[in-house]
């Protein structure tokens, strides 16, 4: 594989400091649908570019990659607006995707392992749209007190963090598990730096939660999400979870 290749696979299966492309872009795209084209289109153009090749990349990026998704995790951790977490978070989960790559296991992983990181981020990227639908922004802490002001809508966002930051039954929870099972005999470092990653994940998706979902109402009637938007929702939630369940022999 050219040095070409190799770079334009680093930018869109990003890797520091090639993934500050990925996260200037989505931060100036407001438009719900380009967000969620671009969470789409990135990462698949990232996959395309390495599938076209057998090449398979030194040891040494497996460790680039772990280094970005924690660089990228711990900065999640401080932020509290929803569309600049959401691509931090796909930052960190996409930059894992090489440990597969690197260690020979792609054929079989990486795709499942990219749909199950994915997902979340799209329906997030979908609810994180109907936010600034309604209340012109999402940060967290300046909203607060979803859970009171658009119950629906707040259920919804709790789900789909769970989801994205890789929670039991959901399929990044079989994916990170399958990583950290076939690191830890012969890369333990590996596997532990996967496991740190996935607990700075968590420790950020309940940050950004509290600072949303709890507190006090501001007392302003809001208008919550439909319930036909709700219910093909959780339907796809429900859906992606047992799917993950089915094809957790895929992921671990």
């Amino acid at each position: 594989m050219s040095s070409i290749g190799w770079l334009l696979a680093a930018l869109f299966l990003p890797l520091f400091p090639f993934s500050m492309v990925f996260n200037r872009l989505l931060a100036r795209i407001e438009n719900t649908w380009l967000r969620i084209a671009l969470l789409i289109g990135w990462p698949a153009a990232g996959l395309s570019i390495l599938l076209a090749t057998e090449a398979t990349p030194p040891a040494w990026v497996a460790h680039w990659s772990v280094a970005t998704a924690l660089l990228y995790a711990f900065r999640a951790l401080t932020l509290r607006d929803l569309p600049l977490w959401l691509g931090h978070i796909a930052t960190s989960a996409w930059a894992l995707l090489w440990l597969p790559i690197v260690f020979g296991d792609a054929d079989t992983s990486l795709a499942p392992q990219l749909t199950a990181f994915s997902v979340p981020l799209v329906l997030l990227a979908w609810l994180t749209g109907h936010l600034e639908k309604i209340f012109g922004a999402a940060y967290a802490g300046a909203l607060g007190g979803l859970a009171i002001d658009v119950p629906r809508l707040a259920g919804l966002l709790v789900v789909v963090v769970l989801a994205a930051i890789g929670t039991p039954l959901f399929p990044g929870f079989f994916a990170l598990l399958g990583m950290v099972n076939d690191l830890l005999p012969a890369q333990p470092v590996t596997a532990i730096g996967v496991l740190l990653v996935w607990m700075l994940w968590a420790w950020a998706g309940m940050r950004i939660l509290q600072g949303l979902v709890v507190g006090a109402s501001d007392t302003r009637t809001r208008s919550d999400i439909g319930w036909l938007h709700a219910g093909a929702l959780s339907a796809t939630l429900v859906i992606f979870a047992m799917g993950g369940i089915w094809l957790s022999g895929s992921l671990v």
